[in-house]
């Protein structure tokens, strides 16, 4: 399928000399299977991404009108530059925010790039999954009566596992307080575009006032190309506009906007009936893992979890608990990728992630419950196995010392991890996928942060450090 936006690059191509950048020349072809012919700057007729008033622009009203927001900008630095310039618009320089504990590593560095005062909501966990839950309306309630000076509120939905928050309820306790409400939705571009797939609402329809969207996690886009929405009026459009200047590239990639608009354009013609199918296939898969003894699947229309009916996931995200089979996700993760030939999205403690999209077929579907039915029965009839847990405890609530900004700002030490209880960490520790701090800067480390480490790294996930380069050691401000 050509897009709008690909064919009038290939005009403005095929029509001039280029005596510009980038230095291919669109020529010289290092790799075959690159489109050198689209990879242009902005020359006459191109427009500017970041002043856009010509095909550009015509580009994202499409996006827009699609996603029904009131504007919407294309993002060629992943949700990563669309959420540092998000929040830097929203929240003046060290003012006080409010922000979900599990929030990926990226809202992170814009508090330590905005030295910002976190006041942190601690999501509650489901514990027969070993899953963050969803912020309640309630905690941010809560939180807007206690720090009435916070800038504005920061909430992932859905989760990694595709937990989904009430962002309508949360949006309108934002609005009433007159703070701005920024979703990290990155795993939801999905969510909401066609009533045949059966998804809940997007944070975009659902009123949040900016929202981050990666269009290549779960739509057929480009990996690095993502959305950034607007709604309402609590925030500066130009802000928006200054902040994704400094935070993204100022060569933005053209093959990286065809693509986003490549994609716009297949879902406006096909996609209803994409989602349909979508919505077809996971029903089967999803009865047929009903089926399964020892391994468990996550079915979101029985609304497991917290036991209420009010938790919400997005069944396009399989979760599959390894936990009564006695194994790891790790363990497991391995089996499917080496006897299956099925490569998961992650595997942490004892579950696996499985994501899908509407470019998964029966075929793709059908092989992973296949290989799911055949190691349950596999795993049975190991006795010797049975029994065998490894579930990762919750997260201990958190207690900060200092900023981020100070805790990376002073002066530090490397400590032996079996020594740094009680310390304040200066460094992020996090395990990816999903990329979200177990520690981060400022906090002071307990007994149960290390607990949680051991038992991750027991478990087979790597645990990642950015500052100390040992794996035993944890970089703590100096005393």
């Amino acid at each position: 399928m050509r897009s709008i936006l690909q064919s009038q690059i290939e005009a403005l191509s095929d029509k001039t000399r280029p005596m510009h950048m980038p230095g291919h020349k669109r020529v010289m072809r290092p790799s075959d299977i690159l489109p050198y012919e689209w990879d242009i700057t902005e020359i006459e007729g191109a427009d500017d991404l970041h002043d856009a008033n010509g095909i550009l622009k015509d580009a994202m009203d499409r996006a827009s009108a699609l996603w029904k927001s009131r504007r919407t900008w294309f993002l060629v630095g992943g949700s990563t530059c669309g959420l540092l310039a998000a929040i830097r618009a929203a929240a003046p320089f060290e003012s006080e925010i409010i922000a979900a504990r599990n929030c990926h590593r990226s809202v992170y560095h814009a508090i330590e790039l905005g030295g910002y005062k976190v006041h942190w909501m601690m999501p509650p966990e489901d514990k027969s999954f070993d899953v963050c839950l969803s912020i309640t309306p309630e905690q941010v309630q809560a939180s807007l009566r206690k720090y009435p000076e916070s800038a504005c509120v920061i909430v992932t939905s859905p989760t990694y596992e595709g937990v989904i928050s009430e962002i309508r309820s949360i949006a309108a306790l934002c609005h009433k307080a007159e703070i701005p409400l920024l979703v990290d939705e990155a795993h939801g571009a999905h969510l909401g575009l066609f009533e045949e797939g059966g998804f809940p609402e997007s944070a975009v329809q659902c009123g949040a006032d900016l929202v981050v969207q990666s269009v290549h996690k779960t739509l057929p886009s480009l990996t690095q190309t993502a959305l950034l929405h607007m709604n309402g009026d609590l925030v500066r459009e130009k802000e928006v506009e200054r902040q994704l200047a400094i935070f993204e590239t100022s060569s933005p990639s053209y093959p990286l906007m065809i693509s986003i608009d490549s994609c716009v354009e297949m879902l406006r013609e096909y996609g209803a009936a994409l989602f349909a199918q979508w919505k077809d296939i996971l029903d089967r898969f999803y009865k047929r893992a009903a089926e399964l003894h020892l391994i468990r699947v996550w079915n979101p229309d029985l609304r497991q979890g917290r036991g209420k009916s009010d938790i919400v996931r997005d069944r396009g995200k399989i979760l599959i608990n390894f936990r009564n089979a006695g194994i790891t996700g790790a363990q497991a993760a391995r089996l499917l990728r080496e006897q299956y030939g099925i490569e998961t999205e992650m595997a942490s403690g004892c579950n696996v992630l499985a994501m899908t999209s509407c470019a998964d077929t029966e075929k793709e579907l059908g092989q992973l419950a296949d290989a799911l039915q055949s190691l349950d029965k596999a795993l049975s009839l190991k006795e010797s196995a049975a029994g065998r847990t490894s579930a990762i405890p919750s997260l201990p609530p958190v207690h900060t010392a200092c900023t981020i900004l100070q805790a990376v700002s002073t002066e530090h030490e490397d400590v032996p991890m079996e020594e740094s209880e009680g310390r304040i960490c200066a460094e992020y520790l996090y395990a990816y996928p999903p990329g979200i701090p177990i520690l981060a800067p400022g906090e002071y480390i307990k007994k149960e942060h290390l607990e949680i480490l051991k038992q991750m790294e027991t478990d087979g996930n790597r645990i990642h450090h950015t500052v100390s380069e040992e794996p035993d050691r944890i970089t703590c401000l100096a005393e």
